[in-house]
C-alpha cells in the first residue's frame, strides 16, 4: 500500500542531506515523498545574499526534485534565513501544510539542534503533532482522517540526550543518486559549507567520481559511522538477550 512521507527541514538542502537516500528508495517503491524548506536560504553564502541567493537556492531544490523523483520540494519564500521564529503564523502554516498533504509520516529536526532555524522548525513540527487533529484550529483546512506518525532525522547532538535510532535504512544501492541530489546544491556543498571549513572546491574541474568522493567524505561518513554503530549496538543487545 502506497504511503506518504513529509520531510520538513529548515533550509533548502536539509531534507536532501538528512533524508535523501531514503526518499529515493521510497519513491522508487511507489510511495509519495515531499520535501519542505521552512526558510528561503538567503543567508547561506559568503558573497551573494537576499533575493538573488534565495532564487538560486530555490532553483537548486527544483533540480534536486527532478533528480530524485520526489513529488514536490516546497520552499517557504516568506521566511528569511536566521530569522525563522515559531510564531502563530508559522505554526498555522505547518499545520495547514500537514493537513493538505495528508502524510502517513512526518520527519524533522530535533529541538536540541545548534541552529536557531533548525530549532524553530523542530518546535513548529512538535507543536503541530497535536494541533493537526484539532478541528477548530485553522478550521478552514479540514483535519486528516488519521494522525501521522512523527519522527526525527539523525543528528549528532548529545544534550539533553543522544539521538536514538529506531529505524535504520540502508541506502548503499542509491548512494550515487543521493550524491547527485546533494550535488544540485552547488551554492552550499561546494561554496558556502566549504568556505565555512576554510576549503576551496573547484567543482567545475572535478569529475563525477571526484565529486562523489568529496560529497561522501563530507556528508556521508557521519551517517555511515552512526549506521555501523547502531548495527553493532543492536547485535550486541540481541546477543545479550539470547544468553539470558
Amino acid at each position: 500500500m502506497s504511503k506518504r512521507f513529509l520531510m520538513i527541514g529548515a533550509h533548502p538542502d536539509d531534507a536532501d542531506i538528512r533524508f535523501g537516500g531514503t526518499a529515493i528508495l521510497l519513491t522508487r517503491a511507489g510511495h509519495t515523498v515531499k520535501f519542505v524548506s521552512m526558510c528561503n536560504g538567503n543567508c547561506g553564502h559568503y558573497e551573494i545574499s537576499g533575493k538573488e541567493l534565495a532564487e538560486r537556492r530555490y532553483k537548486e531544490t527544483q533540480e534536486s526534485k527532478r533528480v530524485s523523483g520526489i513529488s514536490e520540494y516546497q520552499v517557504v519564500m516568506e521566511n528569511n534565513d536566521c530569522e525563522l521564529y515559531p510564531d502563530l503564523e508559522n505554526r498555522k502554516r505547518v499545520v495547514r501544510m500537514i493537513r493538505e498533504f495528508k502524510p502517513d509520516v512526518v520527519l524533522s529536526h530535533r529541538l536540541c539542534d545548534y541552529h536557531a532555524d533548525h530549532r524553530a522548525t523542530a518546535q513548529m513540527v512538535q507543536d503541530a503533532t497535536y494541533l493537526v487533529m484539532v478541528p477548530k484550529f485553522c478550521p478552514e483546512t479540514p483535519i486528516p482522517e488519521t494522525s501521522p506518525v512523527y519522527g526525527y532525522v539523525w543528528d549528532s547532538f548529545l544534550d539533553p540526550r543522544p539521538f536514538r535510532c529506531d529505524v535504520l535504512v540502508p541506502i548503499d544501492s542509491v548512494i550515487d543518486e543521493k550524491c547527485r541530489m546533494i550535488d544540485c546544491h552547488v551554492s552550499q556543498v561546494y561554496e558556502w559549507l566549504a568556505w565555512e571549513q576554510g576549503v576551496t572546491v573547484e567543482h567545475e574541474k572535478m569529475s563525477w567520481e571526484e565529486k562523489k568522493a568529496y560529497l561522501i567524505e563530507n556528508w556521508g561518513t557521519r551517517y555511515i559511522q552512526i549506521a555501523n554503530d547502531t548495527v553493532k549496538s543492536s547485535s550486541s543487545s540481541t546477543e545479550k538477550r539470547a544468553k539470558r
